[in-house]
């Protein structure tokens, strides 16, 4: 645990140091000047007053770092998480610990920790706890039940969406897991509590602003970042809003203003942009060096007034896994795109739906070999023709899904 010199500086709390009152001057002759004695009165008044506010605001301040001390009032005796991770210093500490409503004054308790000692002690781990249980109760709990949760290092792929779908390669059922399935087999919690954490996050930032919490299936999905993270492995509800915050987190430090500004110049919100990099995604597997041409003929599609939809097939499996599903998400059904992503798209998918290809005007079709190669046509005809050869020559892919 890393010590933070915390100082306290004796001079600060002598009250009055720095000042000096002066008497009033005297005539050298011994003679008063007229008013002069009146003026000195409401002087002397003015620093009586001045002295009672002083000390009237130092007996509260007292007063509130005494019951922030025991851990009374301000809405005390709720319960709370913090995660502490290794080598937090105790200012970082003292934050959290405000953030989750333990403590009121964290220079208080920061001044607690270096006087007793503590600050080394403190040890990292993730911590439930009620906030009425003061400063020593929080001492305690920090320096002895640290470290109750272990880490676990899980990998959520590009394209992963929240729940599984199934989907057949060439007559092969084939499951790709999802999120949930990720994190409970990982145990760092349960799907049940994954999924419950999905619905207490407050859309009240710049980027979950633009979800479309009415029309879609999960509100989340598409903005859990894919990626490599640690997490706690406490299989709990705690370490489920843990995972759910992180992830929003990091796809927000990826998004830029400048993505927004590009977004904006596009004419789409940023959620149709993660809609649209999500279906490129799908589309183009980790060949990221296509994605750019996969975003370019989407778009065509979109701007055609000779395609009624957006036709992709990966999207016709995601409505799937939900129940009554309405197909809404079936873009060879549905008009324009989803009302939200498919899956979480890495930040190349998103680059690509933000800058699609600029060489690829009036192409609206493509088609991949079992190798992952690309082929872009402009007519039907062209895209049968090359279906056609592959084909032929075995190197067609056949995929339906459930």
């Amino acid at each position: 645990m890393q010590n933070n010199n915390f100082n306290i500086n004796d001079d600060d709390f002598i009250i009055g140091k720095g000042f000096n009152v002066q008497e009033p001057e005297q005539n050298k002759k011994g003679k008063r000047r007229k008013g002069k004695k009146g003026v000195s009165v409401i002087k002397n008044i003015i620093w009586i007053v001045c002295i009672i506010v002083v000390s009237v605001a130092l007996a509260g301040t007292s007063v509130v770092g005494l019951f922030d001390y025991a851990g009374l009032g301000f809405g005390r005796g709720e319960k709370a998480e913090i995660d502490i991770p290794l080598g937090t210093p105790t200012v970082t500490i003292a934050e959290k610990l405000e953030q989750a409503g333990a403590i009121k004054m964290p220079i208080l308790f920061r001044a607690f920790s270096k006087l007793k000692g503590y600050e080394s002690q403190y040890k990292y781990g993730l911590y439930t706890f009620n906030t009425d249980i003061g400063y020593s109760g929080i001492a305690d709990m920090l320096m002895n039940d640290g470290a109750v949760a272990e880490s676990v290092k899980v990998t959520i792929p590009e394209g992963t969406g929240i729940n599984d779908y199934t989907h057949i390669v060439d007559g092969e059922k084939k499951t790709i897991k999802g999120i949930a399935t990720i994190l409970e087999e990982s145990g760092v919690c349960s799907k049940t509590d994954f999924l419950y954490a999905l619905n207490e996050v407050e859309l009240d930032t710049k980027l979950l602003k633009n979800c479309n919490e009415e029309k879609t299936y999960y509100t989340l999905e598409g903005y859990l970042f894919p990626d490599t993270y640690d997490f706690y492995s406490y299989d709990s509800a705690e370490c489920a809003q843990m995972v759910v915050e992180k992830m929003i987190k990091q796809l927000e430090s990826k998004i830029t203003d400048d993505m927004y500004k590009r977004a904006e110049e596009l004419g789409y919100s940023m959620n149709e942009i993660l809609t649209m990099a999500s279906i490129i995604q799908m589309e183009s597997g980790q060949k990221t060096e296509e994605m750019a041409n996969v975003a370019a003929v989407f778009y065509n599609r979109l701007n055609s007034k000779d395609f009624a939809t957006l036709g992709s097939s990966p999207t016709c499996y995601y409505g799937g896994s939900f129940k009554n599903d309405d197909e809404r998400y079936d873009t060879y059904k549905a008009k324009g795109l989803p009302p939200g992503p498919l899956c979480s798209p890495g930040i190349d998918a998103i680059k690509a739906a933000l800058y699609p290809a600029t060489d690829k005007e009036g192409y609206f079709y493509f088609v991949t070999d079992k190798n992952s190669n690309f082929y872009y046509h402009k007519t039907m005809a062209e895209q049968n023709a090359t279906i056609a050869k592959l084909q032929q020559g075995d190197n067609w892919v056949y995929e339906t899904f459930e």
